[in-house]
């Protein structure tokens, strides 16, 4: 149905909006400050990232949220997962986690596995945490509950984890995009 479709555009557009002012780092870090514009090198990176970039990140843990998007609600929640995982001794699942226009996909670096697929439709905000400035996290809706979950992931380095966080936000703006060409029947 066309309605749906453009809700799911709404949605998309809202998300991709949010996404886009939460790496504020990395967003400044690359002069994307004063214009809404992608970096120069948006158009090398559009091929990679249709097939998915890749990052080998540590999954630190999930915690439920109340809201889809929000500096503080992230900030928050990742404190928790953060005490938690201190608390646990475990050693932290190492996954592969695959970003494209389609949304992220989890893989279990060791065994390949495939651990999760989260559709770009359901992934309402994802930033880099300024105190824990190695820590990537997104909030997204569970296919199953309907829950809004916070997944966050421990990276070797900073740079690594703003990375992710604005490979993001352009898999969004791509995804916008496509959404675009195929329904102006272009």
């Amino acid at each position: 149905s066309r309605s749906g479709s453009g809700s799911s555009m709404e949605a998309l557009r809202a998300a991709g909006r949010a996404v886009l002012r939460s790496p504020r780092l990395a967003r400044h870090s690359l002069g994307l400050r004063r214009r809404r514009k992608l970096p120069e090198s948006w158009a090398d990176m559009q091929e990679p990232l249709l097939e998915g970039m890749c990052f080998t990140l540590k999954y630190l843990g999930m915690t439920l949220v109340e809201k889809p998007k929000g500096e503080d609600m992230a900030a928050a929640a990742i404190r928790r997962i953060v005490a938690t995982a201190r608390v646990g001794a475990r050693k932290f699942q190492k996954v592969i986690l695959t970003v494209s226009p389609r949304g992220i996909s989890l893989q279990d670096a060791d065994t390949k596995e495939m651990v999760e697929n989260v559709s770009i439709y359901r992934i309402s905000y994802c930033t880099t945490d300024k105190l824990q400035n190695k820590v990537f996290a997104y909030v997204a809706q569970s296919q199953e509950s309907g829950a809004l979950e916070c997944h966050a992931f421990l990276s070797p380095k900073k740079k690594i984890a703003q990375a992710v966080t604005l490979t993001v936000a352009q898999a969004f703006q791509m995804a916008l995009d496509l959404w675009e060409a195929t329904h102006a029947g272009r």
